[in-house]
């Protein structure tokens, strides 16, 4: 028994946001660029003429919703399979009945995979010949980004379609027609939700439409009256609501979505988008030691001799988090973000390394120069080795001579900047330009 097969006589008894689950297109909130009029899956889903296809989104935005109105909209055979309990047998023996039916019926097979991310190489490699030769009709939903859970070959036979987070009007919306429905919903409560309340539901559940109705029928469960009335405020939600709970896979897409957003908020010296993304992290349980090495990386590699001071902050800020731990690591791990932020940025030391390691592995030999090579042993002069070389201390700091190889000569791997620090630096290296 799944999602799709649920007995009529128990129906009543399913949670809210089962009961309330979209029974047409026209009533699927929010996705209007999926499923709207004219959207390219609509009129497949109205001609019965569905493809492969994948629905990736949030939880709560309605892709098994969508999959359940194809299943009702379809003259084809439609299986569901849960990724995290179908096996390869499964997935031949769906296949096998389905080339019997369409042999015999003519009637072609539509499955279902829920969680598809969760199918191993294995089981996507088992899948991909049925789906190719069109066997079968494959949908599958995940909420993680299906360009890395799925393989090539599979993704290459299947549209995606990206389900977003629904707005706060849609998110109203279902609220309301959940409180008006007589038939599924709470229509035959007298349940009030003031401005005020309806707003923190909205800001709690970060666009998910499951969470919302799960939230009201928890109140209404506790606190209706007998005669089935109950007011919601903020003082009531305050009950069953302490914090929002983020939807952050710390090993998922949204991971890396929100450090590659804190990193380029930082490089693009905004620190109060800094300061919000590092806040999404701390919040969802992101380890505070993988910000802080983030932190690191950024200051030597963007912020670099523009402030060579930041790398100095940075690291302290890590030092922190090992020695103090959370919730206090917070602050250091603040205070380095700021920091970063607003000062001067330059990536002259990653470009300059960058360069150098392309030339090492272009060289076709690498010889240190004899005048300035090891001198330590005490008969090293014999190799040559230390044989014209120029203390610099002994010219007043500097003279000129080579210290690259012969190959390599008159290269350049490092371009100072014009910011922070790193004109001082520039003008060094002018003058030592103009000694040379």
């Amino acid at each position: 028994m799944n999602l799709f097969d649920l007995p009529q006589n128990k129906n009543k008894a399913a949670p809210l946001a089962y009961r309330m689950r979209p029974r047409s297109l026209d009533e699927v909130r929010g996705q209007e660029h999926i499923v709207g009029p004219n959207s390219v899956l609509r009129k497949a889903i109205e001609k019965d003429e569905i493809h492969s296809l994948v629905l990736f989104g949030p939880p709560g935005t309605g892709k098994t919703s969508i999959a359940r109105i194809i299943a009702q909209m379809t003259n084809s055979h439609f299986e569901v399979l849960q990724a995290v309990t179908g096996g390869v047998s499964d997935i031949k023996k769906i296949a096998q009945d389905a080339v019997q039916r369409f042999q015999f019926y003519q009637q072609r097979t539509i499955l279902f995979v829920d969680e598809i991310h969760r199918f191993n190489k294995s089981q996507q490699d088992v899948l991909l010949p049925f789906v190719e030769d069109g066997t079968l009709i494959l949908i599958g939903a995940t909420t993680e980004n299906p360009l890395y859970e799925l393989n090539n070959a599979l993704l290459s036979r299947l549209r995606l379609y990206i389900l977003r987070a629904l707005e706060e009007k849609d998110i109203i919306r279902i609220i309301e027609d959940a409180l008006q429905d007589k038939e599924r919903g709470l229509g035959n409560y007298h349940i009030s939700i003031d401005e005020e309340a309806m707003g923190l539901i909205v800001s709690q559940v970060k666009g998910d439409a499951r969470m919302a109705l799960n939230i009201v029928e928890a109140l209404v469960n506790s606190y209706a009256d007998a005669n089935r009335t109950l007011h919601i405020d903020t003082h009531l939600l305050g009950t069953i609501i302490t914090r929002p709970v983020l939807k952050y896979d710390k090993t998922g897409d949204y991971h890396y979505d929100t450090i590659s957003a804190f990193i380029k908020s930082i490089r693009g010296s905004d620190p109060d988008a800094a300061l919000y993304w590092l806040a999404v992290m701390l919040e969802g349980g992101e380890d505070p030691k993988f910000i802080a090495r983030r932190l690191i990386v950024h200051a030597a590699e963007d912020i670099g001799l523009a402030d060579p001071y930041a790398l100095t902050i940075a690291t302290a800020a890590a030092h922190s988090v090992e020695f103090v731990g959370l919730p206090e690591a917070r602050i250091p791990l603040a205070e380095a973000t700021i920091y970063l932020a607003t000062a001067p940025k330059s990536n002259s030391s990653k470009m300059g390394i960058d360069k150098a390691i392309s030339a090492v592995r272009k060289s076709r030999k690498i010889e240190v120069p004899l005048h300035i090579a090891d001198t330590s042993h005490s008969r090293a002069g014999i190799l040559g080795k230390g044989k014209g070389y120029k203390y610099p201390h002994d010219y007043g700091g500097y003279v000129k001579q080579n210290y690259l190889p012969e190959e390599v000569q008159g290269s350049v791997f490092y371009q100072a900047s014009n910011n922070g620090y790193e004109k001082k630096i520039k003008a060094f290296m002018a003058m030592i330009s103009k000694l040379r």
